[in-house]
């Protein structure tokens, strides 16, 4: 199929898509919901790497679901809000953390839920003096919308690996 050919079968398949499918045949940023849940659930990831740089653990807290489950590797599952809790305390306790680079790879909404896929990059400082060390990932970070969080979406589950 030559390309002219192959432009006018694509053009002719956008058409008819988006006669069957209106909603395809309007920009994402059309939806002025849609624009909101995207800004809102923005304040809600600022927020949640602002509280870290903070050592902010009841900020943190409040930005997860009381059933948030993190899978962060092996054995590295947290289970719960009293969980991820009692792990930032401790890890605090000792080490200052602050997010020095976050860059969305995808996100989308379906409903009241938003899955993230972010690389960032966090800084960990020991408290007792001592070198910086850099962590570079990938996380994937399912949100819902909750009435309870101060920014209006919570996470409910999370993964994260090393980063390419």
């Amino acid at each position: 199929m030559g390309n002219k050919m192959m432009r006018c079968a694509v053009a002719a398949l956008f058409i008819v898509c988006s006669l069957t499918c209106p909603a395809l045949a309007r920009p994402a940023n059309a939806d002025p919901g849609a624009q909101a849940d995207r800004q809102s659930l923005e304040r809600t990831t600022q927020a949640i790497r602002d509280a870290f740089g903070r050592g902010d653990v009841a900020a943190i807290v409040a930005l997860h679901r009381p059933d948030v489950v993190k899978y962060f590797g092996g054995a590295n599952v947290v289970l719960g809000r009293e969980d991820l809790r009692r792990g930032l305390l401790k890890t605090f306790r000792n080490t200052k953390m602050e997010f020095v680079d976050h860059h969305l790879e995808s996100l989308v909404f379906l409903g009241d839920t938003a899955v993230e896929t972010s690389i960032f990059t966090i800084k960990t400082t020991p408290k007792a003096g001592g070198r910086s060390t850099l962590a570079h990932g990938r996380a994937m970070v399912v949100y819902v919308k909750s009435k309870e969080s101060p920014t209006g979406w919570q996470s409910v589950r999370e993964m994260a690996q090393a980063a390419p």
